[in-house]
């Protein structure tokens, strides 16, 4: 893979400006995303109980928050192998809800879905405060604007309990899908892309992700960077493949 520097980039105004635009109507791309590939585009994710199966895995009963939920492929994999706990779900995308509640395997009882910007409103309006658990965020804080992330990460904060934790999965500094947009010059600012499908992607570093929650007074267990290298041999490409986990704790 060519050596690439991820400093930060002068993006010309047009670029700028076109972000701008597509911003205040990512509601609409994320609609549209979820509208073409239904809930074909993500597999469901059965890695959460061996990455973080020690928090799921108590016999009592948990309150879960599955932030992003997407099309529901964290919910069903969690409420299938975990059926005591209660799953609360939101996710940007109006049409990502619908198909959530469309899925044969939703249950009212054990699921409860809606719709919410994360970065705009208060979870507590649909969450009773400092009632949760856990929260999953994983690939979601990546498709926030960077000055908006420490207001989310507040906004978990107040609806999780004393001790509570989140669990975090999103995209590392490096990423081949982060070369590739770089190569395109589709850059906002640094670390942070714009897709094609109007869409946007920020890469993380552990340094940068620790201090924007231990700013909101979370408290760092644990932060990794894992790279899987995926040969196509089709397309005779090599992808490096990075990604970071961790674990964040409410005091």
């Amino acid at each position: 893979m060519a050596v690439v520097s991820f400093a930060a980039i002068s993006v010309p105004s047009a670029v700028r400006l076109g972000f701008e635009v597509e911003e205040s109507s990512s509601r609409k791309h994320w609609d549209n995303f979820y509208q073409r590939h239904q809930n074909k585009f993500f597999k469901d994710r059965h890695y959460l109980e061996k990455d973080w199966g020690q928090y799921f895995s108590h016999d009592n009963r948990k309150i879960i928050l599955v932030v992003g939920c997407g099309a529901g492929n964290t919910i069903f994999p969690l409420a299938k192998k975990y059926p005591q706990h209660y799953i609360h779900a939101c996710d940007f995308s109006h049409h990502a809800i619908t198909h959530v509640k469309s899925h044969p395997n939703f249950l009212k009882d054990q699921i409860n879905v809606f719709a919410c910007n994360i970065a705009e409103e208060n979870l507590c309006d649909h969450i009773m405060p400092a009632s949760v658990d856990i929260v999953t965020l994983v690939f979601t804080l990546s498709a926030v604007s960077p000055e908006k992330m420490s207001t989310v990460i507040q906004n978990l904060q107040h609806v999780l309990k004393p001790d509570g934790y989140v669990l975090f999965r999103d995209y590392a500094i490096g990423d081949y899908a982060q070369v590739m947009l770089m190569n395109k010059n589709q850059v906002i600012s640094e670390n942070f892309y714009f897709r094609g499908d109007g869409t946007c992607s920020f890469y993380f570093s552990e340094d940068l992700l620790s201090e924007l929650f231990e700013r909101a007074g979370f408290v760092v267990v644990d932060v990794n960077t894992y790279n899987r290298e995926i040969i196509n041999r089709a397309r005779d490409i090599t992808m490096q493949r990075r990604w970071i986990r961790a674990v964040f704790r409410r005091p």
